[in-house]
């Protein structure tokens, strides 16, 4: 396959066993190149299989993935991507010169002034033992490793899940730095969505090894409603008896007041009894996780 540079990840029929089952099966979706991606869902849903099958360090059971139109671990596709994990493997006895050494090494195109650059504006002496630094400085550290390469497909699997919070925005604000200034794809996996939300405008949902959710952020609030009144006594689930259940994300009934979430799909209520408004992408990611149902998909993404 040849190289495709508007779609960073392409997953078709993608597939992966294990001895316990599936951990990923029919999966069908597109990345598209320079965004920043969300991979979102509960733990077992298939995150880091898809990372590993991404990097390569998986092969799929069934189906394929490509990077930017190459076989994931080829040297096309090795050559492009980054992949940074929650454990951040570094070797504690190395200094922090000899790492970046180490990763100038390992890659021919490597771009030590801008891996120089992340490291000292962390204030951290190129002299010091990573085994010493704190868990914020490490990942610092092992951020530049990762733009040094100079990725084009940077993937990040909760790497800053044991960070305080001030730490964290400040990582997230050299990753979002960084992006922008180089033009990377990011694929970042968190599960603190409003952190998710303020940076990533591509969503990409897995539940139970499927995709559930995939499109753009903003398309995806504007595609969807959230509606709340006083339950109507004609139904069974309280909802106006003309909407189409289809779409239906989730739906509770509170007293007398019903909330739900939905694809549009059709006639929305158009009463004062009812308030209608798009979620955010906080909200409406965890209804997606909440819910085992997966709605209709829009007229226009249908078609």
């Amino acid at each position: 396959m040849t190289d495709d540079p508007t779609t960073a990840l392409r997953a078709t029929r993608l597939g992966r066993r294990f001895r316990g089952g599936w951990a990923l099966r029919d999966c069908d979706f597109a990345l598209p190149a320079g965004r920043i991606t969300a991979l979102v869902g509960p733990n077992g849903a298939g995150k880091s299989t898809l990372f590993h099958l991404a990097t390569g360090l998986l092969r799929p059971t069934a189906g394929e993935l490509r990077v930017f139109g190459a076989e994931p671990g080829s040297p096309a596709a090795r050559d492009r991507t980054a992949f940074l994990a929650q454990d951040k493997p570094l070797y504690p006895r190395f200094t922090v010169e000899e790492t970046l050494r180490f990763g100038r090494e390992l890659n021919g195109d490597w771009d030590q002034a801008a891996a120089e650059r992340i490291v000292r504006a962390g204030d951290i002496p190129l002299d010091a033992r990573v085994g010493a630094l704190s868990q914020g400085q490490a990942t610092r550290v092992a951020l530049a490793l990762a733009f040094g390469k100079r990725p084009g497909l940077l993937l990040l699997d909760e790497p800053l899940a044991d960070l305080d919070p001030l730490v964290r925005i400040e990582a997230m604000g050299l990753v979002m730095a960084e992006v922008a200034d180089r033009g990377i794809t990011v694929v970042m996996s968190s599960h603190v969505l409003s952190e998710l939300e303020n940076a990533c405008d591509h969503v990409l949902l897995l539940k139970q090894g499927a995709v559930r959710l995939d499109g753009d952020a903003q398309q995806l609030c504007e595609t969807h409603v959230r509606i709340t009144g006083l339950a109507d006594p004609s139904t069974d689930d309280g909802l106006p008896p003309a909407l189409d259940r289809a779409g239906v994300v989730e739906a509770s009934v509170t007293g007398r007041q019903v909330h739900a979430l939905l694809r549009h799909t059709g006639p929305l209520p158009g009463d004062d009894r009812w308030v209608v408004e798009n979620p955010s992408l906080e909200d409406l990611l965890l209804a997606y996780l909440r819910s085992d149902s997966t709605p209709a998909p829009a007229p226009e993404a249908a078609a």
